[in-house]
């Protein structure tokens, strides 16, 4: 293995974001699955200088999964980029145009499973960084490293969590970090997110006593308690949101009863809903706050909850001014300060340092036909080096 910040650069520094990309998409790495594309980015970044490290993590009950730390030069200051190559199921192969896993080129289009989520922005990272470090080499003023997981579209258990406690036992601990999730709805350059909202699952369980719909009063409706303790909460909004939030939402996802027969009462009911929550709340407060509405009604429930990630923001400043500026000065607009969709792994990363997220146009990611337009990949490309030139200088 090479070491970080050594030899290689020059060689490296015209590749093409669009080759990467269709290579890495040729690798089938749906989520559990390595599929080759860690191997690919190892065989990438290695001749270019960066000192990789492959990082395989497993916890009981859950799949083995292959991560990727690399890291070009060893001083500071320290830019991180993270992503993901692991990618979602293609669904019915018959209904692509173009092989999910060909990672062609058409009609000015790279088509493929994970060419906007997100390997198409890993590509033109890596890109930007070999041509930055072709400009300076040895001489690059700090360090660049990225933080590949390939569990981020799964249970996000053996990957970005385990690698940053990795990160922290190793003291690789960067001074910003910027997630190519594909933040942009419509054009490149229309979005950054510097936050994300949190996310609680809870499953409510209302008990009664089965019995004859002919006799209410001899049982006890666990429906009809059901619904009025999830009333207070159907108009689906429980704030007006923050400064950089918008309303914390509550969407019931499924209601169960399991009862076949119209004239039986049943004697349990449950439903499952989700909170996405600003920083006005936290999961604690929430399940303190619902089990104090629950409790007013008067009925026996269970309530569980579950939660993925807490919200949080990285405050407008030094970091988001810089991605908005490259944005700017590659694409003519300033992205737009989001905190919307739905959560990625910066959730994570906000405990090691400042992090924000920008890629490309997330338009058709996880549906059948997902592509990326050639020359957003290559004006992305652009920006990272931009931002890269920018933090370094």
């Amino acid at each position: 293995m090479p070491e970080a910040g050594n030899g290689g650069a020059d060689s490296s520094a015209g590749l093409d974001p669009v080759e990467v990309a269709g290579r890495l998409i040729r690798c089938p790495s749906v989520t559990p699955a390595e599929g080759g594309a860690i191997a690919a980015l190892e065989a990438i970044l290695e001749p270019i200088g960066f000192a990789c490290h492959r990082l395989r993590f497993e916890t009981p009950g859950t799949d083995p999964i292959d991560n990727l730390y690399a890291r070009f030069g060893t001083g500071g200051p320290h830019f991180c980029f993270a992503g993901h190559t692991d990618v979602v199921p293609v669904g019915d192969e018959a209904a692509w145009t173009v092989g999910p896993f060909e990672g062609a080129v058409r009609d000015g289009q790279l088509w493929g499973r994970g060419a906007a989520d997100m390997k198409g922005g890993i590509a033109a990272f890596v890109a930007a960084a070999a041509r930055v470090i072709g400009e300076r080499g040895d001489a690059l003023p700090g360090s660049i490293s990225l933080l590949i997981t390939g569990d981020e579209e799964g249970p996000a258990v053996n990957g970005t969590t385990r690698v940053l406690d990795w990160m922290e036992a190793n003291g690789e601990i960067p001074d910003a970090c910027v997630v190519g999730e594909p933040t942009n709805p419509a054009a490149l350059g229309d979005m950054m997110k510097i936050g994300r909202r949190g996310s609680l699952t809870g499953r409510l369980t209302v008990h009664g006593t089965q019995g004859h719909v002919a006799y209410p009063h001899l049982a006890e409706n666990p429906v009809h308690h059901l619904l009025r303790m999830l009333e207070p909460f159907a108009h689906g909004q429980l704030d007006e949101g923050t400064a950089h939030f918008p309303p914390t939402t509550l969407a019931v996802t499924s209601i169960d009863v399991g009862n076949p027969a119209s004239n039986v009462i049943p004697a349990r009911a449950s439903a499952v809903f989700n909170i996405r929550f600003n920083d006005a709340h936290s999961s604690g407060s929430l399940e303190r706050m619902l089990r104090a509405s629950f409790d007013q009604k008067g009925a026996r429930y269970e309530l569980a909850t579950e939660c993925s990630g807490e919200s949080f923001v990285t405050e407008p400043g030094r970091l988001s001014d810089l991605v908005a500026d490259a944005a700017e000065a590659v694409t003519g607009r300033r992205p737009a300060l989001s905190t919307t969709g739905g959560t990625s792994d910066a959730r994570f990363i906000k405990r090691l340092c400042p992090v924000v997220e920008f890629g490309l146009v997330g338009q058709t990611m996880h549906k059948v036909d997902e592509r990326v337009a050639v020359d957003d990949l290559r004006a992305l490309t652009d920006i990272y080096a931009a931002m890269l030139r920018r933090f370094l200088a």
